[in-house]
């Protein structure tokens, strides 16, 4: 910081010499009219300063863009502009060091370097300060504001001794004012070095201003802060005191030291846990922490909570399963109906853990579309195995820290929801189930999908680590369930490490017979109607699931059900009916016209049209195609908001039929005068996959050779350019679509002839299926003669 001259050692601002000696200074600048006590070591300056003594006495200071004072500076380590200063005195303690004091006498700018060995010399150019014209008041003002500023920041400050904010008044120019708080509050040298360099007073008193006010702006933070934490630690000491006076009356009434009593009940809750090793040491070092700590310190509550969950976790406390595997049959098939492989899964599992008790527990995934029973069976299953159930939802989870916990440096850190849902669960060994595992997401805050793998790997989660614990905990006990509506968004490495079971969805047959010894049942009971209040006839459930709720779940059935329900209960709390018996024609006064059309197979007898079949994530659905030429010019025409795969399929199907026209028996002019447009109905809803390119290359064929398709046949599957027809999945679906449809024959690729026993035996008996390899087969089965 720059020292202020006294008004008897002022020096008036004169001219100075064209050429003069330049002294770089480090990290400081210095403006006319103030005064900097300097120190040079080198031997280069010291000739300078003892030539400037010998003849003028005035050198140039001027700031160094680098901070080393150790350095020879370059011309180019400095900035263009500097301060003209007398060397008021000087003195040498030492041959190699010289000390002196300079008072600034003006601006001036280096116009070129007329010397650089053995100092610095430049010829430079006087700088005056500019007092714009017009702008004399708003000068006035903006010293005056500039001077009360400073006044508050020496009130604030000790470093500045309070005459300063009376002398300051006493500076007439407004310029050197600016210069004075400049120089004397705290700022960067490039800050500095901006005001040095601003000859415009009114642009250098606006940023001076600026500076004051930033300074004081910290300077009132800081002295809020030290009186905030002096009456914190006055607080403190109060509190302090009285606890004291607390501790003295307990004793005196013998009711001892609450604080060592809860560290005693922590020490026996873990010598009655038997901890593992691990576990145990951790304890026992944050139990001793607690002992030295204070109740009223932040860090007792963090250890104290730390202790209260490792203390309440399920180290070695289980259920015993029930292993009668007759007994567990009966309790899943009487909580679902079907569901066979599900089933037979978890009697396996209940066979080999009855002849190997140490078994680790599957990962089961549960894979199928909304409403097919995922999350109630997880519930059966946990009824059948005698465990205890909890389940998470993961749908939309995307901080890593939900599975695997916060550490406990952030505050408020708890264990990840896999240990919380253990605590709840109060056993080592319950079914859990893992909700929406396909809704998995990730950002910044990490990938929960890939903290799962520890999780769900039997090789490793005897040891799972959570961050919070940081201690092991075994899950190999548990058994994890897993649910998912598609198994396409869940990550390889996850999916690698279960077990799929997929629930395709219901066929009519089986909804009805749910509907009844379930979904009506319930609903009946949750509307408070007995039995004899209503009766809801087998022709009405197969008239709302074909006409409301086309599903491969039961989730809009019951809702609708439900809805029925309300409308009885209604009439007979009103006295109109004592009981009702709901019919297909009665259904709309209570759930309203039908909402969708029954699929029916396409029987249209006209060249071009096929019936097709395609997955959708709710179950299969009928895909019309139709086709029609039209004279114009050659080109191929797809709508229905069809997908890019579609679309190729299309091109690929049109390609094979040009090039086998003549076994075909397709004119080749066809092509040459017929434009042809595809279109698939439904053309709001998006349609995308291979698997329609049987259907479409069917629908060109019988369109270019005018045979028609015959009745009720429906077919999917892939082609390729050679005429092959390739396997596609969802077959189950598909097929229950075209059941649900009334087809009576489906064309399937010969590969997923293996997919049949998946299907339920009331379906296979009404359709004929015929399995191909080849598109000749096809067409040779799909056209008429």
């Amino acid at each position: 910081m720059t020292d202020q001259i006294s008004s008897q050692e002022e020096m008036q601002p004169g001219k100075i010499p064209e050429i003069i000696s330049i002294v770089p200074v480090v990290d400081v600048a210095l403006y006319p009219k103030m005064q900097l006590p300097l120190v040079v070591g080198q031997s280069q300056l010291i000739e300078l300063v003892d030539n400037a003594m010998a003849n003028d006495r005035v050198i140039g200071i001027i700031a160094s863009k680098i901070a080393d004072p150790q350095i020879n500076h370059k011309p180019e380590d400095l900035f263009e502009v500097g301060t003209a200063a007398a060397i008021v005195k000087m003195a040498k303690g030492a041959p190699d060091k010289a000390q002196m004091l300079v008072q600034g006498i003006t601006r001036f700018k280096i116009e070129e370097y007329t010397q650089e060995e053995p100092y610095l010399m430049a010829r430079v150019t006087p700088l005056e300060d500019i007092y714009p014209k017009g702008k004399g008041k708003e000068i006035e003002a903006l010293t005056s504001n500039l001077v009360t500023l400073f006044g508050k920041i020496v009130d604030f400050t000790s470093l500045l001794p309070p005459e300063m904010a009376e002398w300051i008044k006493t500076v007439g120019d407004a310029g050197t004012v600016a210069d004075v708080v400049a120089s004397t509050i705290q700022s960067t040298l490039e800050e500095k070095q901006k005001i040095l360099e601003t000859r415009e007073v009114d642009k250098r008193l606006i940023a001076v201003t600026k500076m004051a006010s930033h300074q004081l702006e910290i300077l009132e933070l800081g002295d809020k802060i030290q009186t905030q934490v002096k009456g914190d630690m006055d607080k403190n000491q109060r509190d302090y005191y009285l606890r004291q006076q607390l501790k003295a009356i307990q004793q005196e009434l013998g009711e001892g030291d609450k604080e060592n009593v809860e560290v005693q009940e922590y020490e026996a809750k873990i010598k009655e846990m038997n901890l593992p090793e691990a576990a145990q040491k951790e304890a026992e070092r944050e139990l001793s922490r607690l002992s030295r700590m204070h109740p009223s310190s932040a860090e007792y509550t963090v250890a104290a909570t730390y202790l209260d969950w490792i203390t309440s976790l399920p180290w070695h406390a289980g259920t015993e399963d029930n292993l009668d595997i007759n007994e567990a049959r009966k309790i899943l098939d009487a909580d679902h109906f079907g569901l066979q492989k599900p089933k037979k899964r978890i009697l396996e599992y209940l066979a080999v853990r009855k002849l190997k008790p140490d078994s680790k527990g599957p990962i089961i995934c549960l894979a199928g579309p909304p409403g097919t029973g995922k999350t109630s069976l997880g519930r059966s299953i946990a009824r059948a195995l005698g465990r205890n159930f909890v389940r998470i939802s993961l749908g939309g989870v995307r901080d890593e820290a939900e599975i695997r916990g916060h550490r406990r440096t952030y505050v408020g850190a708890l264990p990840g929801r896999i240990i919380q849902n253990i605590r709840r669960a109060e056993s080592n060994n319950p079914i859990f189930m893992l909700d929406e595992v396909d809704k998995l997401g990730n950002d910044f805050r990490g990938d929960p999908s890939s903290a799962l793998l520890e999780v769900l790997d039997p090789e490793q989660n005897d040891t799972f680590s959570d961050h919070y614990l940081d201690v092991p905990f075994d899950l190999s006990k548990v058994m994890f369930i897993a649910t998912a509506n598609i198994l396409d968004t869940i990550p390889p490495a996850l999916r690698d490490r279960m077990e799929v079971i997929e629930l395709l969805g219901y066929t009519l047959e089986e909804k009805v017979k749910i509907a009844k010894k379930y979904l009506i049942p319930r609903q009946r009971e949750a509307h408070g109607l007995k039995a004899s209040d209503i009766k809801i006839t087998d022709a009405a459930v197969k008239q709302i699931i074909n006409g409301y709720t086309r599903e491969a779940g039961l989730r809009n059935l019951e809702r609708e059900i439900a809805s029925v329900c309300r409308g009885v209960a209604r009439k007979i709390a009103e006295g109109s009916e004592e009981s009702v018996t709901v019919k297909p024609k009665e259904l709309q006064e209570y759930i309203g016209p039908i909402k969708r059309l029954n699929e029916k197979a396409v029987t249209v007898k006209v060249p071009g049209v096929v019936n097709g079949l395609a997955w959708t994530p709710t179950g299969g659905e009928m895909l019309t195609v139709e086709s029609v030429a039209m004279p114009g010019k050659k080109g191929l025409t797809l709508t229905g908001q069809l997908g890019g795969v579609m679309k190729e399929s299309a091109q690929a199907a049109l390609s094979f039929i040009r090039s086998r026209a003549d076994k075909l028996k397709v004119d080749p002019e066809f092509f040459q005068e017929h434009e042809i447009h595809v279109h698939v109905p439904a053309g709001a809803i998006p349609k995308d996959g291979p698997s329609a390119g049987v259907t479409i290359l069917t629908a060109l064929t019988s369109l270019c050779t005018g045979k028609v398709v015959k009745k009720d046949v429906a077919m999917t599957g892939e082609i390729t350019l050679r005429g092959q027809v390739l396997p596609v999945g969802g077959i189950k679906e598909k097929v229950l679509a075209a059941y649900r449809a009334g087809a009576k024959e489906l064309i399937l690729p010969k590969w997923n002839e293996k997919d049949l026993e998946d299907i339920p035996e009331s379906a296979r008996e009404k359709i004929t299926f015929h399995f191909v390899d080849t598109m000749e087969q096809v067409l040779a089965l799909a056209l008429e003669d």
